[in-house]
């Protein structure tokens, strides 16, 4: 049995997120019957992040076991030739059989887009967030710092959800861009549901004038949804990349020839 790790890039327009739902088309179904189609066989396929519905990713990673003798470059070109056009095998590798794409992880990176302009945009509109009122950037920016560290981020997360813990580290967070086209660059070692999306919806309560700057450490030290800003819509974000301690083997890139 192989072990074949994956880098995908989509469109997540018009699917329920990654993980199999009940009703409507998923990533991760969309991988999964492909697979089948190439290996006659049901294949689970593993992602590093559960994206959410309309949520984007120009770097996830996934992971499946394989009997096929078929080389990662084949089975790229395969995936490919099958999938939707809004999803896009970029890479393809073969792992140690131990490697798995959400518990190896050592960081994910999240891009978050944000359009702030009162004219709505005509182009790239599913890929980011039209925010028409005008936006402080510096008192965004005075925000930011308060995010980095090990911290419980309870704050920030979903109401709904159960996580076993609400601690996590963020390595990363800073504000790129300037006039109209905003990018919130976001990494720690894990996220909770939401999280990056709460986190924008506070900011953006910062750049309004709602919220202050500096009671931004005041609000993660609460705790407590209640006190932070909304929830930002999914199609500004992008999961840009998950990273891994992984020794260099061959893959099988999109720059190569099939």
């Amino acid at each position: 049995m192989r072990n074949i790790k994956v880098t995908l890039e989509y469109d997540g327009t018009h699917y329920l997120g990654w993980q199999r739902q009940p009703q409507g088309m998923t990533i991760q179904q969309a991988m999964e019957e492909a697979l089948e189609k190439i290996l006659g066989v049901r294949t689970r396929v593993t992602g590093a992040s559960r994206t959410d519905a309309g949520v984007h990713a120009r770097g996830q990673s996934a992971n499946f076991q394989v009997e096929s003798d078929l080389t990662p470059e084949r089975l790229r070109g395969a995936l490919n030739a099958l999938l939707p056009r809004d999803i896009v095998v970029v890479e393809s590798r073969e792992v140690p059989p131990e490697f798995d794409s959400r518990f190896s992880a050592l960081s994910k990176l999240y891009h978050y887009t944000i359009w702030n302009r009162s004219v709505r945009p005509a182009m790239f509109r599913q890929f980011m967030w039209h925010f028409r009122w005008e936006l402080d950037l510096e008192r965004m920016r005075a925000a930011t710092p308060a995010l980095l560290g090990r911290h419980d981020f309870a704050a920030f997360e979903s109401a709904n959800a159960q996580s076993e813990t609400t601690v996590r580290t963020i390595t990363r967070a800073e504000w790129m861009g300037n006039g109209s086209q905003l990018i919130f660059a976001i990494e720690a070692d894990a996220f909770l549901y939401n999280m990056v999306r709460a986190i924008v919806g506070t900011l953006t309560d910062v750049g309004r004038g709602k919220i202050a700057p500096e009671a931004m450490p005041g609000i993660i030290a609460g705790a407590n949804r209640a006190n932070a800003g909304r929830t930002a819509p999914p199609q500004g974000l992008c999961l840009m990349e998950v990273r891994y301690d992984l020794p260099e083997l061959p893959s099988a890139t999109a720059t190569e020839e099939q």
